[in-house]
C-alpha cells in the first residue's frame, strides 16, 4: 500500500501543476486578442455615373394593322407567315380577282375606242381648217368639227378615268407590304371571305423594337432624349427617343420611349429592367462588401475610437464596380468595415488589420 502511495503522489502533483499552468495562461490572455479581425476603409467622395433604374415592356416601334379595301372576296393565296421578314412592296396576300380582271378589260377596251374616236375627230378638224381657207366649207361646219373634237377628247378623258378606277380596284385584290418589317400576327386563312377594313396581318415596321420605361414623376424629370440605356440581363443597349411631357394622374408615372437598334434576344411583350444613364456626379461611396442586408434593411459597420463596431442603417444608390453609393447614414471619412462585416453585431469589439491577405473571422 505504501509503495502504491509513493507512485501516485508524484503523478497527482504533476497533474495539479499542469492544470494550474493552463488556468494561469487562460487568465493572462489579453482581451484585445478575443476581438474580431476586420479591415476598414474610409467613406469617400468619388465621381460616379448617375443611372435611373426603370422597368417596362418591350413593344414594337410601330405595329401596322394590314387589311384590304374590298368586301366579299375570297382569299386565294397567302404568301407570308408569322415571323417572316418582308420587303417594302412585297406581295403578302391575294384575293379572287376574276371579276375585277373582267371590269378592267372592259374599261381598257372602252378607252381604246374613245382614243380612236378622239383621233378621228382631231383629223377631221385639221382637214376642215384647210378647207375653210379655200371656202370649200362654211365657218359653221368648222365650228361643228371643233365641237366634235372637244366632245371626243372629253369622252377619252372619261374612258381613261374609268380604266384607272378599274385598275385601282384590281390592285386592291393584292395586299402588299407598305414598308419593310416583320410579320407579327396573322388573322386570315386561305379560302376565307374577308371584309373591307378588317385586320388580316400585323407588321412590325422595319422590325424595330422599343422599350417603354415607366418612371415616377421625380425621375422622369431627369430623363432626356439621347441618353444611353442598358437593359439588364440581356446586355442590349438603346437610346432614349422621346419622353412623355407629363405623368398619369392616377399612377403618377410617365414613359420614356427607348429605341433598341439591335434588340438581340429581347422579344416584344417581355417586361424588363434597365438603367438610363443621366450623367455623372460626386457621390459618397463605400465598398460593396461593406454593405450588410438584414431584416429587409441595409447597414454598414462604422469603427469608432473605442475599437467597437457600430451598426449604422444606410440608404444606398447606384453601384459602380466594387463601390456603392451611400445617400444617407454616413459622412466623409467614416471608417467602415470593408471585410468581415457579415460576422459582426452592433457593439462588437474589433481589431483592425490590413485588408490584403486577411479573411474575416475570429482570432485564434
Amino acid at each position: 500500500m505504501r509503495a502504491c502511495s509513493r507512485l501516485l503522489l508524484p503523478g497527482l502533483a504533476l497533474c495539479l501543476t499542469l492544470l494550474a499552468t493552463a488556468c494561469h495562461k487562460q487568465d493572462s490572455t489579453p482581451a484585445a486578442l478575443s476581438a474580431q479581425a476586420v479591415s476598414v476603409m474610409p467613406a469617400q467622395l468619388q465621381t460616379l455615373s448617375r443611372n435611373v433604374p426603370a422597368a417596362g415592356p418591350v413593344a414594337a416601334w410601330e405595329e401596322m394593322q394590314l387589311g384590304v379595301e374590298l368586301s366579299g372576296l375570297r382569299v386565294t393565296a397567302l404568301h407570308v407567315d408569322v415571323g417572316q421578314q418582308v420587303r417594302k412592296g412585297e406581295l403578302l396576300l391575294e384575293l379572287d380577282h376574276r371579276s375585277l380582271d373582267s371590269d378592267l378589260a372592259q374599261a381598257t377596251a372602252a378607252l381604246r375606242q374613245a382614243d380612236a374616236g378622239a383621233e378621228l375627230a382631231r383629223s377631221k378638224y385639221t382637214r376642215g381648217q384647210s378647207l375653210v381657207d379655200g371656202h370649200y366649207i362654211s365657218a359653221m361646219a368648222l365650228d361643228e368639227l371643233r365641237a366634235a373634237r372637244t366632245q371626243a377628247e372629253a369622252q377619252l378623258g372619261t374612258a381613261r378615268a374609268v380604266r384607272d378606277a378599274a385598275a385601282l380596284r384590281r390592285s386592291y385584290a393584292e395586299l402588299r407590304a407598305p414598308d419593310a418589317g416583320t410579320i407579327s400576327r396573322r388573322l386570315v386563312q386561305p379560302g376565307q371571305v374577308v371584309g373591307a377594313g378588317s385586320e388580316l396581318l400585323r407588321l412590325i415596321r422595319q422590325g424595330r423594337l422599343e422599350w417603354r420605361a415607366e418612371l415616377p414623376e421625380a425621375q422622369l424629370a431627369q430623363v432626356q432624349p439621347g441618353q444611353a440605356v442598358l437593359l439588364e440581363g440581356s446586355g442590349v443597349h438603346g437610346r432614349v427617343r422621346a419622353v412623355t411631357p407629363g405623368v398619369d394622374s392616377t399612377t403618377r408615372t410617365g414613359t420614356a420611349y427607348v429605341d433598341l437598334p439591335a434588340p438581340g434576344p429581347v422579344q416584344p411583350g417581355t417586361y424588363v429592367q434597365g438603367r438610363i444613364a443621366i450623367g455623372q456626379g460626386s457621390a459618397l461611396v463605400i465598398p460593396v462588401a461593406a454593405v450588410v442586408r438584414r431584416d429587409g434593411h441595409t447597414y454598414a459597420f462604422r469603427v469608432g475610437r473605442e475599437q467597437r463596431a457600430q451598426q449604422v442603417r444606410i440608404d444606398t444608390g447606384s453601384t459602380q464596380g466594387a463601390l456603392i453609393e451611400v445617400r444617407s447614414g454616413l459622412k466623409v471619412g467614416d471608417a467602415v468595415v470593408s471585410a468581415g462585416a457579415g460576422f459582426l453585431a452592433d457593439g462588437d469589439r474589433v481589431r483592425v488589420v490590413p485588408s490584403a491577405g486577411n479573411s474575416p473571422g475570429k482570432t485564434p
